[in-house]
């Protein structure tokens, strides 16, 4: 990804600058129409020439510089908005000689507008940090292992580099040889520093904290996992929600609607009789302010960006508004068992002796057996061996045989050693134990010779240790339709349901079964979320109404299908987002119900002559938007438990 010009502070534009002039101009004039006085005005146009007069105009013309020409552009498309509101009640109170509340609506309006602009910019400032987060170098490791310099964004996959203790990595790649602790707080929002070596991935612009780390890189530079996340939230903050685009068409009707109210309510009352010409017109003018929609039209895209920037920072990324809308009204969740509500990996769970064979020479046999298979089985057995300090060195082996879907076979010692299914030993009969791991769910490895068997190993997917607690507090949040999908036996996936409390599990699926599961529980709730890591969910989570990938070192089809990824391999970080998601839509709700809330109420008073034009300024406009953006800033805020 080029990386772009920084975007400008709202406060530092030509905009801040008027709005600034403008409020000096106002308070300038103010102080001198207070000690001066104010002269009187015949007639029904009172335009005041007088220097605080002057000054105040000249205060509105500063600030209405700032939307004038959008309001004429607005008349011009013959689609009246908020701008051309403001121009006509700034231009109307200066003809009726009250300079002072011109200045109010032009200054108030224009620092409402700068908070809105703020608002989002310290949003999107923190996403346009994480460009910065990948270094400008890489050392590249030529084919001789010399090094030389190069500009990290000319990298591309397959070249070598080197990263030493303390520097950030500058691709997305896989480790080749160190080994280091590793920030990886910029792409998961995870602080502790996760610790990777050979064979591991690793991400641009994450730090290798206290190691040497040789890497090959896997993206090119411009595709690496940042570059992706800042590509989708920039895409994320400018699409909108349903109930953005509904504000936005109600108020393409609400604002000619008000204008003719407004109209009718300076020409009406004055032609039955009903008081005089300038009181009505006055009345009218301060309508046009408090039905300024300017905090109802923000109300929801500020919401929406500080809550899809808020998450992103702590690694959670929502590709739009709509999506965390239906998130948050998710009353159903589908969830995919390996990887999701699993580790993904196998791990020994049992090692058992047949006879007087001691478990540790049961592990040490097969850990000879299996060192020589690539099999996740035989890696998961090896790999407990060396966590229990098992030995396999000093035996002889030979004839090593591999039979697919059954086990591997070789001599040891002279002796021919079998680690696998029944198949593999033909005329024994397995023992009981085998039959009784097996219906538990776990996957069991026989160990022994031709004539009897020494032992066996049972394996098992480990659950997520945070899984029970996570599917808890998301009953705890409505969300109490969950259902397991898996491609794994039923036997194996009620194992793992039964102690996560979940009780509809679908097991043996083909990734149309689970996608088919999702289109059946969108018939009976109005809002499915589905959680899935490989590339057999892609299906489903197209399917649902809001897809949840899971890490960000997991399959690229689901990620690139999800609509939401969690990109720590955390399923704890699951509860935050619905809860995020969830407190987005009620500050939608409390906004919009705020803005319209105050705008009825002024503008009944302000037809009955009792708010004046100062008072809508304040509080129809300048109070309710800034009430609005900062209720919707809360949402940066928000952090996961």
């Amino acid at each position: 990804m080029q990386k772009q010009a920084p975007i400008s502070s709202p406060w530092r534009t030509a905009v801040a600058g008027r709005t600034g002039v403008s409020a000096v101009l106002w308070l300038a004039g103010a102080a001198i129409a207070f000690v001066a006085g104010t002269p009187d005005a015949a007639g029904w146009l009172r335009i005041r020439l007088d220097p605080a007069g002057l000054i105040l105009m000249a205060a509105a013309a500063a600030g209405g510089w700032n939307f004038f020409p959008k309001a004429l552009r607005s008349v011009r498309r013959v689609r009246l908005d908020m701008n051309f509101l403001m121009t006509v009640a700034t231009i109307g109170a200066l003809l009726i000689g009250e300079p002072f509340e011109a200045a109010a609506i032009a200054t108030l309006f224009s620092v409402a507008e700068l908070l809105e602009a703020a608002a989002v910019f310290r949003a999107r400032r923190s996403i346009e940090e994480l460009v910065r987060v990948v270094p400008e170098t890489a050392r590249i490791v030529g084919p001789d292992r010399t090094e030389r310099e190069a500009p990290a964004s000319t990298l591309r996959v397959g070249q070598r580099v080197r990263v030493r203790p303390g520097e950030k990595i500058p691709i997305d790649g896989k480790v080749l040889d160190g080994h280091s602790a590793v920030d990886e707080s910029t792409v998961t929002g995870e602080s502790v520093p996760a610790t990777r070596g050979e064979g591991d991935a690793v991400f641009a612009g994450t730090i290798a904290a206290d190691g040497y780390l040789e890497i090959e890189a896997t993206r090119d530079a411009g595709d690496t996992t940042v570059d992706r996340i800042v590509r989708l939230v920039r895409q994320a903050q400018m699409r909108r929600a349903p109930v953005e685009r509904t504000i936005e068409k109600f108020a393409r009707v609400y604002t000619p609607a008000v204008t003719a109210l407004a109209a009718l309510t300076m020409i009406g009352p004055p032609l039955l009789g009903w008081g005089t010409g300038l009181d009505w017109f006055t009345r009218g003018l301060t309508l046009l302010v408090v039905a300024c929609p300017c905090a109802l039209v923000i109300a929801t895209p500020v919401t929406v960006v500080s809550a899809i920037t808020s998450a992103a920072r702590h690694g959670v990324l929502i590709k739009g508004g709509e999506y965390l809308e239906a998130l948050g009204a998710t009353r159903a969740i589908a969830l995919d068992k390996t990887g999701s509500l699993t580790e993904g990996r196998l791990t020994v769970t049992d090692v058992e002796g047949v006879g007087a064979t001691r478990p540790e020479e049961v592990l040490r046999m097969a850990a000879t057996l299996e060192q020589r298979s690539s099999h996740p089985i035989a890696r998961a057995i090896c790999e407990h061996a060396r966590a229990q300090a098992i030995d396999t060195g000093g035996l002889s082996v030979s004839g090593f045989q591999s039979q697919p879907g059954r086990g591997v076979a070789a001599d040891v010692q002279g002796s021919e050693l079998r680690a696998g299914t029944p198949e593999l030993f033909p005329g024994l009969e397995p023992p009981t134990r085998f039959l009784e791991l097996e219906r538990s769910g776990r996957t069991v490895v026989l160990v022994g010779k031709a004539e009897r068997f020494i032992g066996l190993i049972a394996l098992a997917d480990a659950t997520r240790p945070a899984a029970a607690a996570v599917l808890q507090r998301l009953r705890r949040m409505g969300v109490r339709r969950q259902v397991m999908l898996t491609g794994d036996q039923p036997v194996v996936a009620h194992a793992i349901a039964q102690p996560l409390g979940m009780t509809d599990v679908r097991a043996s699926l083909m990734p149309e079964d689970k996608a088919a599961a999702i289109e059946e529980l969108r018939r009976q709730h109005d809002h499915v979320a589905m959680l899935g890591d490989g590339v057999n969910d892609a299906p489903a989570l197209a399917a649902a109404s809001v897809g949840i990938a899971m890490g960000a070192a997991g399959s690229p089809a689901a990620i690139e299908t999800a609509d939401i990824a969690l990109m720590a391999d955390d399923l704890a970080m699951l509860p935050y987002a619905i809860h995020l998601a969830k407190l987005t839509r009620r500050t939608i709700r409390f906004n919009i119900t705020l803005a319209l809330g105050l705008k009825l109420a002024l503008a009944a008073g302000a037809i009955a002559g009792t708010v004046s034009l100062l008072v809508a300024v304040l509080f129809g406009d300048l109070g309710a938007s800034l009430v609005v953006t900062l209720n919707a800033m809360r949402l940066a805020g928000v952090k996961p438990d």
